[in-house]
């Protein structure tokens, strides 16, 4: 087995030692997500607007592999070994269930009692335990799909557990643009996390799992504004109302950058709209089309290539790889990103009448997860129904069942709840 240029023999390392391959461990890594049944399910499975609600916005698998391309090839760029860095993009939402972070959230309120539910440690989850690929010959276990050490924590967003909220440091908490809430693993899935995590310096996540952060940012800060105003939810006119702009800059500084004085996400938005490629007008038109599709290029591209360069300046080295460097963005990017980001936030997923939409989401799910423990599991498809059996007590019982559940996409979900809850 080759080891790739920059890694070493433990990055590569597997939980089960399987038979050597003449490709890149990176290679077979990136291999075994994209043909994985937890990636397919993301075609049908809620981003921003719900999946199959129209043809042109994304479902959160279309998401996934624009992630991956932005991640590979700016990874490439800092000398990470581009297979690793795609395989981060390609894994890191594969633990979200239907409904995006609205069901997360409801998933989380009804796994309270047993440690949570949360997107990212429910993504090491199916990585490691959930989905089928490999089975340990010693404890007859599936291992999930039995990626590499650098893989699983290239993936692995929030290294550390769930924490009480009381014992928070405000100022990391801020430091993570309101995500101090997030985790990354479950108690159950200890074991394995620590595993991956070997050699780690604390809670510092890789450079290549860094890169797919900020091209996950980047993605959806620029994608989602594409989708909005194709669906007519954005108009280009918000961003020089003086009343629109307030409110962009205070749910930017309060949602993604609280550190920062609003008064620079207002800058931010003045560049933007000072580019020459910003759009100027957006019909639906083939013309408008093709210049708004040049604008998201452009974008993307302006995002990136500031966190190459002062990556590269802060780390002249020639290649950059797991923990010998940090991805630099300067401020000012990520004020533009967060501004793109409010946008997001205000007018659509808080847009006008949502909330009826999110609350009979949330009742869906809490009827159909109580409705699967009421009736003792016997709905349990045949891959899961045995954790069911074999669990404990009550507690891991709900836990096989939000992991059931969290498996659906939105189309399944409805048509359990349907079958199961008349």
């Amino acid at each position: 087995m080759s080891i790739p240029p920059g890694y070493s023999p433990a990055d590569v390392e597997r939980w089960v030692h399987d038979s050597p391959s003449e490709r890149s461990p990176f290679v077979r890594d990136r291999a075994r997500v994209l043909h994985s049944a937890g990636l397919r399910r993301l075609a049908a499975t809620t981003q921003v607007l719900v999946a199959g609600s129209a043809d042109f916005p994304r479902t959160r698998l279309t998401h996934t592999l624009e992630v991956a391309q932005i991640a590979r090839e700016m990874g490439a760029a800092l000398g990470c070994d581009p297979d690793l860095v795609d395989v981060a993009g390609l894994a890191h939402d594969l633990g979200h269930p239907p409904f995006g972070h609205n069901g997360e959230g409801e998933l989380n309120r009804l796994a309270e009692s047993i440690g949570g539910f949360e997107g990212n440690a429910q993504t090491l989850r199916v990585m490691t335990r959930l989905e089928a690929k490999v089975i340990d010959p010693a404890t007859g276990r599936s291992v999930g799909l039995d990626l590499t050490r650098a893989s699983l924590d290239a993936a692995c967003k929030y290294p550390w557990p769930r924490r009480d909220p009381a014992t928070i440091d405000d100022r990391r908490g801020s430091d993570l643009g309101g995500q101090s809430h997030k985790f990354g693993y479950y108690a159950d899935d200890a074991e394995i996390f620590h595993w991956l995590r070997e050699g780690a310096p604390g809670e510092r996540t890789c450079l290549e799992e860094q890169v797919m952060d900020w091209a996950d940012d980047v993605a959806y800060s620029v994608h989602d504004l594409e989708d909005a105003l194709h669906a007519g939810l954005i108009t280009l006119d918000m961003f020089t109302s003086a009343t629109e702009r307030e409110n962009i800059m205070d749910v930017a500084h309060r949602g993604y950058l609280p550190l920062v004085d609003p008064a620079s996400i207002g800058s931010a938005l003045d560049r933007l709209l000072a580019l020459d490629y910003w759009p100027s007008s957006y019909d639906g038109s083939q013309r408008d089309l093709a210049a708004l599709k040049t604008a998201t290029s452009r974008l993307i591209g302006r995002f990136c290539a500031a966190a190459e360069r002062a990556t590269r300046e802060a780390y002249p080295g020639e290649r950059l790889t797991r923990y010998a460097a940090s991805l630099v963005v300067p401020e000012g990017v990520r004020a533009e990103v967060a501004a793109l980001k409010a946008m997001t936030a205000i007018y659509v997923m808080n847009r006008a009448g949502a909330d009826v939409e999110y609350a009979r989401q949330r009742t869906m799910i809490a009827e159909l997860v109580s409705a699967l423990v009421l009736r003792g599991g016997r709905d349990l498809e045949p891959w899961i129904a045995p954790e069911f059996d074999a669990a404990a007590d009550d507690g891991g019982r709900l836990r096989v069942v939000i992991d059931q559940v969290a498996s659906l996409t939105d189309a399944s979900a409805l048509a359990w709840h349907a079958r199961l809850c008349r």
